[in-house]
């Protein structure tokens, strides 16, 4: 080591807290203000990539200390946990760096999505949607791939997590609950990530939705609003964005609540994220009765080379294009 990089790495510890100016990246970066030596210092602590080493990944899962379970419902599990010793005393989950989740026991499926591949840009039309895409929708909740989803619905898992809900079963088309996405940490404010799910079980994607739906889309939109603001009173309703992704992860109808702090990465994307007030405007100018919907609309968006889309339908209609132009 140099005497400049000795030099320099002494200077950390000696930096003296006095504020916290800003956090950014969903908390997972700090801009501090202090001094070292009395002169004024910006000290900015961001968190880096886990090691891709075997032996410290394996070893990780044992280390932890302090893990608090935050919820679980069929083979889904979250909690968060310490990675290392917490200098500062008092509840160890109060400094928790890790946000953890366990699916178990996972399927195959699981782990195509989890791991790394390519991506690619589809386009969805309404023959596509109608001939290959609705039958897949279908084939996935006659598989029973929503039963967690009802169950979250219906009241019998995850009722401790479930923030807000209007009694089940009094109004089975306006009824709804909220409750907090997987990834967000449940403590800071300005990375909130909400799901509101629906009672209505008619609508499985925003392929469903209709001008007929146009009132009770607002409606929604009016509801999930009022809802996260009455629990999150430091929020004002401008300071919301309300989308729904296509496709979803599973085919009931959900809308994602978040915050606009909320720094966008793969869940609000381009290919991925339509915002809520985008289908309701492209419902209000289209043409037709109130049946027209968007079954109709041509849609792009991306998919992992993984997934059983790209795998079943778009590769092989890739395929069959380019034989045909040959």
């Amino acid at each position: 080591m140099t005497d400049g990089n000795a030099n320099a790495e002494a200077l950390v510890p000696k930096f003296k807290f006095e504020r916290l100016l800003n956090q950014d990246q969903a908390g997972r970066r700090s801009s501090l203000c202090g001094t070292i030596d009395g002169q004024p210092a910006l000290l900015i602590l961001e968190r880096a990539p886990f090691p891709s080493s075997a032996d410290y990944l394996g070893a990780v899962p044992a280390s932890l200390r302090a893990l608090k379970n935050l919820g679980a419902n069929d083979i889904y599990r979250w909690y968060l946990a310490n990675s290392g010793d917490v200098a500062v005393p008092g509840d160890d989950h109060e400094f928790a760096d890790l946000k953890i989740n366990l699916i178990w026991p996972c399927t195959e499926k699981h782990i195509k999505k989890y791991s790394k591949q390519g991506v690619r840009f589809v386009t969805e039309t309404p023959e596509i949607y109608r001939d290959q895409v609705r039958p897949y929708m279908q084939a996935q909740r006659e598989a029973g791939r929503l039963n967690w989803v009802f169950n979250i619905v219906e009241g019998r898992k995850e009722v401790e997590d479930v923030i807000y809900r209007t009694p089940y079963g009094q109004d089975p088309v306006e009824g709804f609950l909220l409750l907090p996405d997987l990834n967000w940490d449940r403590k800071t404010i300005d990375a909130l990530h909400l799901l509101g799910l629906v009672e209505r079980r008619d609508i499985w994607s925003l392929r469903d939705l209709r001008k007929k739906h146009i009132p009770w889309l607002q409606h929604m939109k009016a509801k999930f609003v009022d809802a996260t603001t009455k629990v999150y009173p430091s929020i004002e309703p401008d300071q919301l964005k309300l989308y729904v992704h296509y496709q979803p992860t599973y085919y009931h109808f959900h809308i994602h609540i978040v915050h606009v702090a909320l720094e966008a990465g793969a869940t609000q994307a381009t290919g991925k994220a339509v915002g809520l007030e985008s289908i309701i405007s492209q419902l209000e100018t289209m043409g037709g009765d109130d049946e027209a919907g968007m079954e109709a609309a041509t849609l792009c968006y991306t998919l992992g080379e993984a997934s059983d889309l790209w795998v079943d339908v778009f590769e092989p209609l890739k395929r069959s294009t380019a034989s045909r132009s040959q």
